[in-house]
């Protein structure tokens, strides 16, 4: 049974190329630049995208992205106190001036880490989950692989300037998209403009100036140092559609808002998600041996693609299901596909999956079916 595609396919993927597209975004002054729409994944426009850079604290994106991991898995909760440690009260940049000793919730250093870039909690944060800093640093690479962003390499979880520590705009928007699209509590924080830690003693101003100043601005990251200048991962999300921004390697933190708010005007511009009609009514799928002789699919999601504004022909559905599954069902059992065609090719595939569990008969169950169907029968 086919799996869920989730993105575009190849065919759609170059919609950035179709006439019904107006303007082009103004990314004068960076080195590289990726716009991505979330749910799809599908890149609208970029310019040197697989070129690396250093990604400067943009990297804490992937700390982020293992912290709500273990706290979606229950390795950690929001409550959890973190002890710092020397090693990471000695961090330098970005900061909150952590005392070596000094406990701080996990819900804290979060908001430290988002909003102010915090050095210190994200080194305290990867010793708490891994042990060491180090050992954290081997896991965001086996995530990073996992991802596929093949021209990343971490040195360390901060962005703290390392040799060899690179990635580029279409990695950082692919790990931007996994954070926000399964994760999306992480916006609690990076929506935070100011705020404070410490009882109100330590004020947090966030380092994304497009928090109070882009309409439907969502976060998520910004870094700069002197070798890898001014650097976003910028998340923004307007009538039901995110997207996200990836600027490296900016002449001046203005020049990276500036590229970044261009990108995504861009994108709200020209594009929208359309939710996809089914063309005709989904037919049950008989159970064998089951409590219920058939089961209702549903699709596991609504069906939406990635249209350019204003295109919105030519889409239709298919439909593709079992005749007959055995039981045990149960809910959300997948038990087809219905595919989404754009002029006639695939663009979608989303599975159809069973609406309710359905039991298997017991024996007692099984001879009292019988015996209806023999009665059924005499009276005929």
């Amino acid at each position: 049974m086919k799996r869920v595609l989730g993105v575009l396919l190849a065919a759609a993927l170059c919609i950035t190329s179709a006439s019904a597209v107006t303007g082009q975004p103004d990314v004068t002054g960076v080195g590289a630049a990726i716009l991505m729409e979330k749910e799809t994944g599908t890149v609208l426009y970029e310019h040197s995208a697989d070129t690396p850079f250093e990604p400067a604290s943009v990297t804490k994106v992937m700390t982020l992205l293992l912290v709500f991991e273990a706290l979606d898995s229950g390795l950690l909760t929001l409550e959890d106190t973190i002890t710092a440690s020397a090693n990471a009260a000695s961090m330098g940049g970005s900061q909150i001036w952590l005392k070596e000793g000094e406990q701080l919730t996990v819900d804290e250093m979060l908001k430290a880490v988002a909003v102010a870039s915090a050095n210190d909690c994200a080194v305290a944060l990867a010793e708490r989950l891994a042990g060491s800093e180090e050992a954290f640093v081997e896991r965001m690479n086996q995530r990073a692989a996992e991802l596929g962003m093949v021209k990343t390499t971490f040195l360390n979880c901060t962005g703290l300037p390392a040799e060899g520590h690179i990635t580029t705009a279409r990695d950082i928007a692919i790990m931007s998209r996994e954070l926000v699209l399964h994760h999306s509590a992480v916006q609690e924080y990076t929506t935070i403009w100011m705020d404070t830690l410490r009882q109100g003693a330590f004020q947090l101003v966030n380092t994304n100036r497009l928090i109070p100043t882009y309409p439907g601005a969502t976060g998520l990251k910004t870094g700069s140092t002197d070798s890898a200048l001014y650097c976003l991962s910028a998340t923004a999300r307007r009538d039901d559609m995110e997207l996200i921004a990836v600027v490296l390697h900016g002449e001046t933190s203005a020049v990276r808002f500036a590229a970044a708010s261009s990108l995504l005007d861009f994108g709200f511009a020209n594009y929208a998600l359309q939710e996809v009609p089914i063309g005709e009514a989904i037919p049950p799928v008989r159970v064998s041996l089951g409590e219920e002789l058939a089961v209702q699919p549903l699709p596991s999601q609504t069906p939406r693609v990635l249209t350019e504004k204003g295109q919105t022909d030519g889409l239709t559905t298919q439909i593709s299901l079992a005749q007959e599954v055995p039981a045990p069902v149960a809910e959300g059992q997948e038990l087809g596909t219905l595919t989404v065609l754009r002029d006639g090719q695939a663009v979608l595939e989303v599975p159809l999956v069973a609406s309710a569990g359905v039991e298997r008969l017991s024996a007692g169950g099984m001879i009292a079916r019988l015996l209806r169907l023999l009665c059924m029968g005499s009276l005929q």
